[in-house]
């Protein structure tokens, strides 16, 4: 015959051992002490054992070493992610290791516009602090103009080299479909003359007027006379701030297309998929000049007469605002 006092000891060890379950679960599944919502990095190649200690330290989890031997039991062989993840506030330990398990980890992302000079695409690298690492001016006319993803902690080098596979990539594909009889013979002219579309026209619609008058002034071995082409070897793209002087219109270098015929030596700028498909099938137009309209267009005309009369439109509006 069992003892009352026998009774009441595997009473007490069953309550014991309830309350010791009840824990255990609870440490994983109960409320955590995150206050409030937060960013938290996996690096690449950690541990297990190693980011628990790190979410302890953030105030994630009570305790690093409960945490992986729950993950262990409970986890299902579930791996961790390197990336960064969004902790909502109080996750409990399970939700903090799904989240962790995921592929939702935070996207950042890097916008290179059309038409921005490479010096600003470094400067634009170097200013986003989620990335790490040096980098260097990249080659003009080698960027893809696009937004790149990237995570925390990824380099400087690793972004800026998928943006140039990314304009490579691109070059490859719209060369293949190119137009019949271009002015540009290889995609390296293409680029080129695409940063010359890109920097000389501010409205999309005009780009393969703008390309087609270019291409009818390379095959006619006139000079292309593109402003753009004056500034980039004074500010490497940026903006002037002032007038053109007379002595940098006439100056001679690799890219002053007033005082040279043919395309500039190198690109201006890194141009755009657009511009570059505008270059590749251009207008089919006898144009050969063009000159602002004032509405941040351009009239184009097929001969020096009729471009005379559109730069005294032009000059009348310029007097009208002031400018003159």
């Amino acid at each position: 015959m069992v003892s009352r006092r026998g009774c009441l000891l595997v009473a007490v060890l069953a309550v014991a051992a309830l309350l010791a379950m009840w824990s255990f679960f609870g440490g994983w599944y109960g409320s955590g002490p995150l206050e409030k919502d937060s960013n938290f990095v996996v690096p690449n190649g950690a541990s297990l054992t190693a980011v628990a200690e790190r979410l302890e330290d953030k105030g994630v989890i009570r305790s690093a070493g409960g945490f992986t031997l729950r993950a262990r039991i409970f986890g299902g062989g579930g791996g961790i992610k390197a990336g960064e993840f969004r902790i909502p506030a109080h996750a409990s330990p399970s939700r903090v290791f799904s989240i962790i398990c995921s592929d939702d980890v935070i996207r950042r992302f890097v916008t290179i516009p059309e038409g921005m000079p490479s010096i600003m695409v470094q400067e634009r690298l170097m200013a986003t602090p989620e990335l790490t690492g040096e980098v260097a001016v990249p080659e003009e006319g080698s960027v893809l103009p696009d937004s790149y993803a990237f995570q925390r902690g990824q380099t400087r080098e690793s972004v800026l080299l998928r943006m140039q596979a990314a304009m490579r990539r691109t070059l490859e594909e719209l060369w293949a479909k190119r137009g019949p009889d271009l002015a540009v013979k290889s995609p390296e002219e293409a680029v080129i003359l695409a940063s010359v579309v890109e920097k000389e026209t501010g409205k999309p619609e005009e780009r393969r007027m703008v390309a087609g008058l270019y291409s009818n002034r390379l095959k006619q071995g006139m000079l292309l006379q593109a402003d753009p082409t004056i500034i980039y070897p004074i500010t490497k793209g940026k903006p002037l701030g002032r007038r053109i002087r007379q002595s940098e219109i006439q100056a001679v270098n690799d890219y002053n297309t007033y005082t040279m015929v043919g395309l500039p030596k190198h690109p201006i700028t890194n141009p755009g998929k657009a511009s570059i498909e505008a270059v590749l099938h251009p207008a089919k137009t006898e144009a050969l000049y063009m000159v602002a309209d004032g509405t941040g267009g351009h009239a184009f005309a097929r001969t020096l007469e009729e471009h005379n009369a559109n730069v005294a439109k032009w000059f009348a509006i310029r007097r009208e605002r002031g400018e003159l």
